[in-house]
């Protein structure tokens, strides 16, 4: 049986019930949640989650190591870890939000995975040295787990700062315009029209407030991952390469990471910043996890370039 073959089948299955998931999601969120497409939608992307785990475990059982040796497979787990946050998210906080700006990040992923990568980087490799350790699925895959859920609660601090400095601003001129109409004509229709639009921005207050707690929890629960990650590869690099910390590329970024987004909890603690400051300190932890993830990798320096493109 060539399971290389049911493999890459199963990546291009995702791949295409990712794209009818997203217009699953994106038509829902504009008909205003209809409960059919809530459950298609669900059931969507726990396929999609079952398709890449599934080709994960034929890559490890295969191979006979944990799938996280290079970029392809690391790319495979971050959108099966994007798909498995967003489940978990989706069941805790019934809300489709959050599916609705993670799917297209996961089918960016896939495509990527897919088209972008060359055949050589697809293909299983023996281990380097420095790879054949248990530490390889303790750290690499907290790691990448933490980026899952850290993207997640980034992009709803994305989300917030797309509203608020659209949608409430628009509300706010809008509501100030008929209030000094109000204070002109005081008839009946001014007044209806103006309670109308109090209760329209109120409204999406409510809706900004959401989103920016659910992005503060969801942010709060990456953090820990990360920072345990941080110090399981701290550990693996000593035993490694006989040093805990070397300054390395990935190293450096890695801490960036790290401090940016625990300025933004602490912020968030000390209820020093709220609303629009946070919520662009997480927008900017959102890029900076791709430049630790992929960009610095694309250097080919440092001691975390193998398996990756140089």
């Amino acid at each position: 049986m060539n399971w290389s073959l049911i493999e890459n089948n199963l990546i291009n299955i995702s791949f295409a019930i990712l794209l009818i998931t997203l217009l699953v999601y994106w038509v829902n969120i504009a008909c205003t949640n209809i409960e059919v497409l809530s459950n298609i939608g669900t059931t969507f992307t726990t396929i999609v989650n079952l398709c890449l785990g599934i080709a994960l475990l034929i890559r490890w059982i295969n191979n006979k190591y944990f799938p996280l040796s290079n970029l392809y497979e690391s790319l495979i787990f971050l959108t099966w870890g994007l798909t498995f946050t967003q489940l978990i998210l989706e069941k805790q906080n019934n809300s489709k939000i959050i599916g609705s700006i993670s799917i297209p990040i996961s089918l960016f992923i896939l495509a990527f995975t897919s088209f972008a990568l060359p055949i050589e980087m697809k293909k299983a490799s023996p281990l380097v040295p420095a790879l054949q350790s248990n530490w390889l699925m303790m750290h690499v895959s907290i790691m990448i787990i933490s980026y899952a859920v850290l993207i997640s609660g980034s992009l709803l601090s994305i989300l917030f700062l797309i509203l608020y400095k659209t949608n409430i601003y628009q509300s706010k001129e809008k509501i100030n315009k008929n209030l000094n109409s109000y204070k002109q004509n005081l008839t009946i229709k001014t007044v209806k029209r103006h309670h109308n639009n109090s209760y329209l921005l109120f409204n999406k207050l409510d809706i900004l407030k959401s989103i920016d707690t659910l992005s503060y929890r969801i942010i709060g629960l990456g953090f820990p991952l990360l920072t345990i990650g941080i110090i399981a590869g701290a550990v693996w690099a000593n035993e490694a390469w006989g040093s805990y910390w070397s300054w390395d590329p990935k190293e450096t970024w890695a801490l960036i990471t790290w401090l940016i987004f625990a300025t933004y909890l602490h912020s968030r603690l000390s209820k020093s910043w709220q609303g629009e400051k946070p919520a662009i300190l997480a927008s900017i932890g959102f890029l900076v996890i791709w430049i630790c993830y992929l960009g610095v990798n694309f250097l080919g320096k440092g001691l975390h370039s193998y398996g990756w493109l140089s």
